[in-house]
Parts: structure tokens; C-alpha cells; sequence
């Protein structure tokens, strides 16, 4: 893994070969740029898209579909306040219109306390059901008297509310990430015209993504659903740009040691090429990793982000090399590389930083490590979960509506449990629920066709999304697998939540070792050694234990989420670990290259200073694009938006800063460890000095 294939290290660089690639770019482009935008057609929006593959819920999920071939969907209109009671009676000419065929609009339920009345509007998923839901509100909303609420829920509300939210989160992403990325490149590079290409390069590499994550879902089943396909977009913006950075950073020194500028690129892409491949390796197979994972969400955003990940790196190794040799030197206007002139460091402040580093690695390494573990600390205090009345930033009507129905009804009345059993023995199972604690009633519910399968719809005592609720599910599941031959399955809103939640636990214990492992190899085959990749994974595992708890403090004081999703930590992990290791891979990528040009000690201190503008302008930007998710109107995302943002940071102003440099220069040549500068390989060891003596080991 030292030298890319030849055919891409030196295509860009030939003076046919640049006009090669960029009209293949080109002909991809405007012959498969219609796919890109059919994206939206394969993304699985049905009940099992967010749940884990082979759960009990989904199963019921599945069970359902035979029942009617007209599903149906209810919402629910709560009315409350004096004149709640007059306000349903005068709606109801009006909501009747919007049931589904064939059925009636059953008469409005008043609670127990006398405050509230519920009408059920069954839907028909043939129907447009946003457009109903709409329409229901318009119906609600009109006409009620001062004191008077009528609010519209339900699942259908719910699914409206959703689908409202991944409507806009594509082309809200693509602005928001397209603005954070141009503003940052033309900050960077300081230059009216540079900043563009490395955009350009990722507005091909996107169209890619989109066309291959568009013919894998519809020919590989691929799973895609909104959330991956919203992400996955950030993503290839953020790590293109990352590997543009580095590139067009290497390519600046190679133009003012040489006078052909396609051999300075060839010498570009030949130096920076095994960092960006060992980069794009070790993130687009960690986040592949997410594959045995058993939630379909995580499955979908792991296959679909390696996706992305392998067309930014060929965009970025093919393209962006052809577009800057095409355009020459000039492109670099006002700081034009001239052949011949000194090469300008970009910043003086990364060899300030390696000096102090260097006084004192031992305490310089205790002293980060230390700041990370307190910061990990807050890490062990976190409340998992979110329900569903808070996995939005802002409230919608359907949140509201569940809200008035738990404060009114049995808190279980908006979304029952649903077992489907044998209709044989449906009897059996009803009487073997009914005395479970935890269950408010229960109702008969729909047959099958053919008369095999029945319903039965549990209300619970306790809001769907509770904790209670829960453990009453674990209990329904108890009671009905004692009814010999029913088959019953028990699933409904509560039975999903409980099964996600113990599939992320699962999911944890079963990816996180494979995405270990895939890194550990990943840096050993670059940079020949164990130690080092040893301790540089340990390094990025810290930083994000680091970044959880420093996220936490912030959920709880800053946003004042109720708690994390169950999702989180994983994607978190995986998102972090695969893009964290990634200014690793390119620090001491460069610091192993001079190591064995100028010694071990003096080969840290100039890895640092050399990567160090390049690198921290990356991590900027790649945090800044993450940080996008923040302003989203969902938790969950804003919640993966900001612990990855964290720790990137962390990553580039910590970890790889000062930490990483402080263990290189406190272990000495034992930093590479069994490989063979690790026995004198390469030049002479020497002191930031310059002297040949080793540095005596600093005792804290």
C-alpha cells in the first residue's frame, strides 16, 4: 500500500491524459446524470425501513400487509375546551368525505375524565395520505370557538410529520453543505478561483454516488432510506474535500521543486496517493462494516456511505488532478508556486507547536490524554433513549396530539399493540393477554381473506414510547407463546421501539470489534509497524469516547435534548473511528516519509509542520459540513451531527496535534516497532538539534 496503480498515479499527469479523463468525467456525467435524481424512487420508506431485520415487530410488520388489500391508516382528531363536543359534531359532515372506501367514521370517543373527545378517520395508504392528513387539519384547524383545541395525530400524523421533515432534508443539506464548503476552500486557499475545483471535483464525485447508490438499491438491494441518502451527501462533500486538500497542498510543494507541472502532479499523486487510498480504505470498509449490523437504518447508512466514500476517492485522485493541470499555475492566484522559489510554510504556528511538544513529549501526551479521558467521563452519564415525542427539535401537531390523548386516554389508546395470531386460536390468545398487567383492553381486530390470520389490537395502560410500556410488551410476548399452536406475534409501536433498542446493544457488541480490526490492518500494511498503529487506534478511540461526553454536556445544558438515541453511539463510533483515523493516516503518512529521510525525531517535528495547515483546514471543514445536521429539525441527526463535528475537532487539534506527535517522540525509534526503522532504518536518528545523540528518555 505505497504506491497507488499506475494507471491512476499517472493518467491526469500525460498531456493527453488529462483531456482523457475529464471528457470521461464529462460523458458519465451528462449519460448517467438522469439516474441521479430517481435516488428518491428506491428509498424504502415502509413500516420496516428503521427497524431491525428479523425482529418480532417487523414480522408482525410483514403479517399485516395480508390482511386487507386496501391498508388502511388511522389518524386521530382530539378535541378539547368547552365547546369541544359542538366543534366534532359540526366536523363530522366534513371528515366523513376523507374515509377510506367501504369503511364508516366510527362516533368520537369522549375520555374518561369528560375533557376530550377522539374521532378515528381511517385512511387509505392508496390515498395520498399527506394530502388527507392536510386536509383533515384544514377541517380541524376552521371554524373553532376561543378555549377550543383540536389537534391531528396519529400514525398518520406522525408519518406526515416525517415525511415533511425528509422532503426538504436533501436539497437543505446539499445548500447548506455546498455554502460551509466553498466559504471554508475560498478562506483555505485565499484565492478567488483555486477554491472551485476541488468543488467541482465533488459535484462530479456526487453524481456518482448518486447513480451507483441508485442502480445498487434498484439491482443489488442496496437499502437506502431518507436519512442515509440525506447523509451520505454531507459525507461525500466532507471527505472529498478532505482528500482535495491534501492533494492540491502536496501538488503546491511539488510545483516549486519542479518546471512541469504534469510531472509535479504525477509526484503529487504518487506521495499523497497511498494516505488518501489508506484514507478511503479505512473509511468506506468501516463504514461497509456497519453490513452486520441488524438495524436496517445503520445497514442502509453504512453500505450507502462506503458507496460515496469510493467515488469521492476517484473523483478526487482522477479529475481534480486533470482540472488543476489543465488550468496550470495560475490557478493559484495570488500565491502562484513559482519553480525554483522557497516553498512558504503555511503557517508558522504547527513548528512553534512540534518545538514545545518536543521540550517535553512525556507531559505533553499525559497532559491531552488527560483532557480526553475527563471529557470521556461525561460519556458514562448519558440517558439512552428518545420517545417519540421528542425526536424532533420543534414539536409537531402530531406530538401535540399524542400528548392531549396520553393527558386524557389510557396512554397506550393512540398506538395499540397488535398481535396477529392463528384465527383458530385468537380466543385463546385474547383471554391469555387480558390479565397481563400493563394492558388497559383489549379489542378484536381484522381477518385475513382466507380466514388463517386474526388481529388483536392491546391498549396499554402506559404511553407507547414508556418504559412500562415496554416491559408490558416483554410480558404479551410471554403470555402468548403459551397458547400452543396461535403463532402469535406481537408487535405495534412500543413492541419496534423495544426491539431497535435491544438490536443497537447487539449491533454494538457485533461491529465495533470488525471496524477495529478493519483500521488496525489498514495501518499496519501502511506504515509497516504495530506499535504505532496500536496506539494511533487508541488514540482515536479516546478522542471519541471524549467526543460522546463533551456532546452529552452540550445535549443536556446547551439543546437540552431529553436524552440520545439509541443509534447514536454506533454511528457515532463508526463515523468517528473511520473519519477520525483518517488525519492519522495523513500525519504520519508524511512523518514515516521523512523519517527516513531525515531521522525519526526530526521526521516528527516536519510531518507536523508540513501537515499541519493542510490538515486542520480538512478537519475544519469536515466538522463545519457535520455540523450542518445541527440546524435539522431531527434530534437523531442533529445528535450525529455535532458528535462527529466534536470530534473530528478533537481529532485535529488534540489528538493529532499533540498527542500523536508527543508518543512518536517519547518512544523513539520503538514507535515503529517491529518494522525496520524501528532497528535503524532510514537516516540516522537525530535530535531536534540536529546532534546524532539519542535524547535521554524524560522522566516525569
Amino acid at each position: 500500500m505505497t504506491t497507488l496503480p499506475k494507471r491512476l498515479a499517472g493518467a491526469p499527469g500525460g498531456s493527453r491524459g488529462k483531456w482523457f479523463v475529464l471528457l470521461a468525467w464529462l460523458i458519465l456525467a451528462v449519460a448517467l446524470g438522469p439516474l441521479a435524481g430517481k435516488l428518491g424512487e428506491v428509498e424504502e420508506t415502509g413500516p420496516n425501513a428503521f427497524l431491525p431485520r428479523g425482529a418480532e415487530s417487523a414480522k408482525v410488520n410483514t403479517e399485516l400487509e395480508k390482511f386487507r388489500t386496501d391498508t388502511l391508516m388511522p389518524a386521530f382528531v382530539v378535541y378539547t375546551g368547552e365547546g369541544a363536543a359542538a366543534k366534532a359534531d359540526a366536523d363530522r359532515p366534513r371528515l366523513a368525505p376523507l374515509v377510506a372506501g367501504g369503511e364508516q367514521l366510527p362516533p368520537a370517543v369522549r375520555s374518561d375524565d369528560g375533557e376530550a373527545l377522539m374521532v378515528v378517520v381511517p385512511l387509505s395508504y392508496e390515498d395520498e395520505i399527506t394530502d388527507r392528513i392536510e386536509e383533515l387539519r384544514d377541517i380541524a384547524g376552521a371554524g373553532a370557538p376561543p378555549g377550543v383545541r383540536a389537534e391531528v395525530g396519529g400514525p398518520a400524523g406522525s408519518l406526515t410529520d416525517s415525511v415533511a421533515v425528509f422532503d426538504t432534508l436533501d436539497s437543505t443539506l446539499m445548500i447548506a453543505t455546498g455554502l460551509v464548503v466553498a466559504v471554508l476552500l475560498l478562506i483555505t486557499y485565499r484565492s478567488p478561483l483555486l477554491w472551485l475545483f476541488p468543488l467541482l471535483s465533488v459535484g462530479f464525485a456526487a453524481v456518482l454516488t448518486q447513480v451507483g447508490t441508485y442502480l445498487l438499491a434498484k439491482y443489488g438491494h442496496l437499502p437506502v432510506d431518507p436519512q442515509s441518502a440525506g447523509i451520505l451527501m454531507v459525507l461525500v462533500f466532507g471527505v472529498g474535500t478532505d482528500y482535495a486538500l491534501l492533494l492540491v497542498a502536496r501538488y503546491r510543494e511539488e510545483l516549486h521543486r519542479q518546471e512541469d507541472r504534469h510531472e509535479a502532479m504525477k509526484t503529487a499523486l504518487r506521495r499523497s496517493g497511498p494516505a488518501i487510498l489508506a484514507s478511503a480504505g479505512t473509511v468506506a470498509v468501516g463504514l461497509a462494516a456497519l453490513a452486520f449490523a441488524d438495524i436496517n437504518s445503520s445497514r442502509s447508512m453504512g453500505l450507502v456511505g462506503a458507496v460515496g466514500v469510493v467515488c469521492a476517492f476517484l473523483a478526487m485522485i482522477t479529475v481534480l488532478p486533470a482540472l488543476l493541470v489543465i488550468a496550470g499555475r495560475w490557478v493559484f492566484w495570488p500565491f502562484v508556486p513559482r519553480f525554483g522559489a522557497p516553498i512558504r510554510k503555511e503557517a508558522t504556528v504547527w513548528s512553534r507547536i512540534g518545538a514545545l511538544v518536543a521540550r517535553r513529549p512525556r507531559w505533553s501526551w499525559l497532559m491531552s490524554a488527560g483532557v480526553t479521558g475527563v471529557l470521556a467521563l461525561s460519556a458514562f452519564g448519558i440517558d439512552m433513549g428518545l420517545r417519540q415525542s421528542e425526536i424532533f427539535q420543534e414539536k409537531p401537531e402530531s406530538v401535540v396530539a399524542q400528548e392531549l390523548i396520553s393527558a386524557h386516554y389510557p396512554s397506550g389508546a393512540s398506538d395499540p399493540a397488535k398481535i396477529v395470531t392463528h384465527a383458530d386460536r385468537a380466543a385463546d390468545v385474547s383471554s391469555a393477554v387480558r390479565d397481563v398487567r400493563g394492558v388497559a383492553r383489549v379489542e378484536d381486530g381484522d381477518r385475513t381473506p382466507d380466514g388463517r390470520l386474526a388481529t388483536l389490537q392491546v391498549v396499554l395502560a402506559d404511553a407507547p414510547d414508556s418504559t412500562a410500556a415496554k416491559d408490558t410488551v416483554d410480558r404479551l410476548r410471554d403470555a402468548v407463546r403459551t397458547v400452543d399452536g396461535a403463532g402469535a406475534l406481537v408487535g405495534g409501536a412500543t413492541a419496534q421501539t423495544l426491539d431497535t433498542q435491544r438490536a443497537a446493544d447487539r449491533d454494538l457488541r457485533t461491529v465495533i470489534p470488525v471496524v477495529l480490526v478493519v483500521v488496525l490492518v489498514v495501518l499496519i500494511l501502511l506504515l509497516r509497524a504495530l506499535v504505532a498503529p496500536l496506539l494511533l487506534l487508541a488514540t482515536v478511540v479516546l478522542s471519541y469516547f471524549a467526543a460522546l461526553g463533551a456532546s452529552n454536556l452540550l445535549f443536556e445544558s446547551v439543546f437540552g435534548f431529553a436524552g440520545v438515541d439509541w443509534s447514536i453511539p454506533l454511528m457515532g463510533f463508526v463515523f468517528l473511528v473511520a473519519l477520525g483515523i483518517d488525519y492519522n493516516i495523513f500525519l504520519m503518512h508524511r512523518v514515516r516519509e521523512e523519517a527516513l529521510r531525515i531521522g525519526h525525531a526530526r521526521g516528527v517535528l516536519e510531518g507536523l509542520t508540513s501537515t499541519g495547515g493542510v490538515i486542520t483546514s480538512a478537519g475544519v471543514v469536515l466538522a463545519a459540513t457535520f455540523a450542518v445536521f445541527a440546524a435539522l429539525p431531527l434530534v437523531t441527526m442533529a445528535q450525529m451531527g455535532v458528535i462527529v463535528g466534536i470530534g473530528v475537532l478533537l481529532d485535529t487539534f488534540l489528538v493529532r496535534t499533540v498527542l500523536v506527535p508527543a508518543l512518536a517522540l517519547d518512544l523513539g525509534r520503538r514507535f515503529w516497532w517491529p518494522g525496520s526503522l524501528s532497528v535503524g532504518g532510514g537516516a540516522p536518528d537525530r535530535t531536534v538539534d540536529g546532534s546524532a545523540e539519542e535524547r535521554a528518555p524524560e522522566r516525569v
